[in-house]
């Protein structure tokens, strides 16, 4: 995975912007955020997260789309604006689900340290990503029948 070039990064920004997460983010710390991250393609059917494997940083999907899977059965479909791996941010368990492209799919990858750096002075972004969390666990929680 290779840093963004600077063509990638106002295509990082309009991604982001796109997010739940980071969407209410200033432009100029969007392209803070987008210098930091890393892009990467993967091809349709791939496995990017895979359960039970330590996990050091999130995605946030540019372009195509993935599959959430817990134990083989699909959990959650997401597309462009969407993340997913944000448990590694605070933590290094492991992986709870395995993700899988369902499309050819462009990521922006930003590991747990440099997230940390960036967020460590916008609690408002820290906040955002706990509300974020806090929706995902109810989803699931239904899901599961609990």
């Amino acid at each position: 995975m290779a840093p963004a070039s600077r063509e990638e990064i106002g295509a990082i920004v309009a991604g982001l912007k796109r997010s739940a997460l980071l969407g209410g983010l200033k432009d100029r710390e969007l392209k803070r955020l987008a210098g930091l991250a890393k892009v990467r393609t993967i091809d349709k059917g791939a496995t990017v997260v895979k359960r039970g494997e330590k996990g050091i940083g999130f995605y946030v999907i540019l372009d195509g789309a993935v599959q959430v899977r817990k134990d083989g059965r699909p959990v959650a479909g997401l597309g462009p604006g969407d993340f997913f791996g944000e448990l590694a941010l605070f933590d290094d368990r492991p992986r709870s689900a395995d993700v899988v492209t369902t499309d050819r799919t462009t990521v922006v990858v930003l590991s747990r340290w440099e997230f940390w750096g960036f967020a460590s002075e916008r609690p408002e972004m820290l906040r955002a990503i706990l509300a974020e969390m806090a929706r995902r666990l109810e989803e699931t929680g239904r899901i599961g029948g609990h």
